[in-house]
């Protein structure tokens, strides 16, 4: 069978229905460089950015049999950004520093992280202050940034696990990322 001629959503659709790994095999041909390219933005490190590919794609196996994917290259996204800064806490590797959350992605409020070894101490402050953040959001949009950015789940799962509606969902979002992003921005306490 000719693999490349098929959608993401058609590899993924077959996987999830027949599991077969030659689909997930694909994606991880058309995509492995993406991945690559957004550990090594976040670890720094290619021997490890190359473990992590292959642990997020291994990840595949499971999560897209669990989640409905509409988007599968932003997903992808999501997740391996996702992976490698769960990976650079585990470690106390990262630093957060108040420029690079100033630094926003497409959608306008997603902030990035830079690595600095020898700076890992101040990292574990830093998430400090976003976990308290992220505590001092109303219930609702603690929920869903907890579910949505810890959790990995897409808006529709967010929406079925807390029965608020897409637009709520959305909403609390936003929301919860600004009121985060203006917590994170003041001058500590």
């Amino acid at each position: 069978m000719d693999f490349k001629s098929l959608t993401d959503d058609e590899l993924i659709y077959r996987y999830s229905t027949e599991g077969e790994t030659a689909y997930i095999g694909e994606l991880f041909k058309r995509y492995k460089h993406l991945v690559f390219g957004v550990c090594m933005k976040y670890l720094k490190d290619e021997d490890a950015s190359k473990d992590a590919v292959m642990q997020i794609f291994e990840r595949l196996f499971t999560d897209l049999k669990r989640h409905k994917v509409s988007y599968f290259k932003g997903w992808l996204y999501s997740v391996a950004k996702n992976y490698c800064l769960m990976k650079l806490r585990s470690n106390h590797y990262t630093v957060l520093r108040e420029a690079d959350w100033e630094k926003l992605s497409a959608d306008g409020m997603e902030y990035e992280l830079e690595i600095h070894l020898d700076e890992a101490a101040g990292h574990e402050e830093e998430l400090n202050r976003m976990e308290k953040g992220i505590e001092q959001l109303n219930g609702d949009q603690r929920v869903c940034i907890k579910l949505f950015y810890l959790e990995n789940k897409c808006y529709e799962e967010v929406s079925q696990i807390t029965g608020f509606d897409m637009k709520k969902v959305k909403s609390y979002i936003q929301n919860g990322k600004r009121n985060l992003k203006i917590y994170m921005t003041s001058k500590y306490e």
